[in-house]
């Protein structure tokens, strides 16, 4: 069989695009290898969100075009938000490139590489048009081995906040039908896996006939064999209170809820086109403590936007202490062509962006290192995921139903199940326990 390399950047969705796309070329023949030297085939599936993400992409392809030299035979291939967004680009930069594929183009992938064997390895192929119908509701992904896994619901975003530009590479919203959801969720159960990550750019918007996705989330956690299911993202504007009855009232549904804000300005707020208030969203999160007890809370929030002044951004730090999230996700404005932002003229100096961001961690560490050793003496249940990443001798990690991060001592190599833990000491990202009993 051929071999095919996956480098993937980005959020979760791509992640589960690229087990996707791995499903479809297994059917072509190829298999999945993780090494690039190797392979016949390198797929780099791209971000376009921040800058960042997109510079890492190009720095990537010019390692890349070694290989390429030394093996001119190999195709190189690039998917994601990038081939629709900057496909042009990419084909003048980076010419060694084979082909760009958008994300809803990838059931054409076996064809543009049969038209590559036929016509050799040389030039250069483009699909990246946005389908606002594709969902690849029927097709079962190669998922990695392990004892979680994405499941993708529905597909693009409506919210157009003004920074953002998911919809413009990602298109309109549209859902998969419950029923092949369910048969992957179920197909997925068969395998072993034991927690199910709905994924969406904001699930709030699911919808299938009549029924939503609270509806959904409380089908899923039904199904036998799965012990756990979670979901990412929410938007403040929709997240209803089925949803969060439902999580509070089904075991199977993990207490977690990634819930982002932005920003704590209703001026900066309203720039963002993010369609609440401050007091909407504090609102909510009383809401949410009320109804689910010791839920884990997160959120995003970019600093730096066009227009943001120090009130402004003593408001986000203000509302961080009040909230006191167990975690959140802070990032610097980064302009992106296209989207509303970029015509706000009042910007925020770079030197400014980085201080608010480094300034705004320091706080949030602060707090998630309060709440993780609140934790010190409770006995917890996690999930074992495998090897702590230090890869330290005899020693694992797992998740919370929070999704905090446990690490723990074990002579035994523990199976990839749920075991007990009592938390013996706390840092800000993680937390250390001591092995009480295997649940498997």
């Amino acid at each position: 069989m051929k071999k095919v390399y996956f480098e993937t950047y980005g959020c979760q969705m791509n992640k589960y695009d690229s087990e996707l796309v791995a499903g479809i070329l297994k059917s072509s023949g190829y298999e999945e290898t993780h090494e690039a030297a190797e392979s016949d085939l390198i797929l780099i599936n791209t971000c376009s969100v921040r800058e960042h993400a997109e510079t890492r992409v190009f720095g990537r392809l010019d390692a890349l075009r070694a290989l390429k030299s030394q093996r001119p035979e190999l195709i190189i291939g690039v998917l994601g938000c990038m081939a629709v967004r900057l496909k042009e680009t990419i084909s003048e930069r980076k010419p060694f490139v084979n082909f760009t594929v958008g994300p809803d183009n990838y059931r054409a992938l076996p064809e543009i590489l049969s038209k590559l064997g036929r016509n050799g390895s040389d030039g250069s192929l483009s699909l990246a048009d946005v389908d606002n119908y594709e969902v690849y509701g029927e097709l079962f992904p190669a998922h990695s081995d392990g004892v979680s896994a994405w499941v993708a619901v529905m597909r693009g975003c409506n919210n157009f906040c003004s920074y953002c530009i998911v919809p413009y590479v990602r298109g309109r919203e549209r859902s998969r039908r419950i029923s092949d959801i369910i048969n992957e969720v179920k197909k997925l159960a068969a395998l072993n896996y034991r927690e199910i990550i709905l994924l969406g750019q904001n699930v709030n918007s699911y919808q299938d006939g009549g029924a939503d996705f609270a509806d959904l989330i409380r089908k899923v956690a039904d199904v036998d064999g799965i012990e756990r299911v979670r979901f990412a993202t929410s938007h403040p504007k929709d997240l209803s209170i089925k949803l969060i009855k439902a999580i509070a009232e089904h075991p199977i549904i993990c207490k977690h809820i990634h819930l982002p804000v932005q920003s704590g300005s209703d001026k900066i707020l309203k720039q963002m086109n993010r369609n609440y208030s401050r007091r909407h969203y504090l609102e909510l999160v009383q809401t949410i403590r009320e109804q689910i007890s010791d839920v884990g809370l997160y959120t995003d929030i970019i600093v730096g936007f066009p227009g943001e002044n120090e009130h402004d951004y003593q408001n986000t730090v203000d509302l961080v202490k009040n909230v006191e999230f167990d975690g959140s996700f802070i990032f610097k404005y980064s302009p992106r062509e296209g989207t509303a932002a970029t015509k706000f003229t009042e910007t925020v100096s770079e030197t400014e962006k980085v201080e608010r961001l480094k300034n705004l961690n320091k706080i949030q560490d602060q707090i998630t290192l309060k709440r993780n050793l609140a934790l010190i003496g409770k006995t917890v249940t996690i999930l074992v995921e495998g090897p702590s990443k230090k890869a330290k001798p005899n020693q694992y990690m797992g998740r919370t139903e929070t999704n905090k991060i446990v690490v723990f001592n074990s002579q035994k190599p523990p199976k990839n199940g749920f075991v007990d833990v009592t938390i013996i000491d706390a840092k800000s990202h993680t937390l250390f326990g001591s092995l009480v009993h295997n649940k498997n």
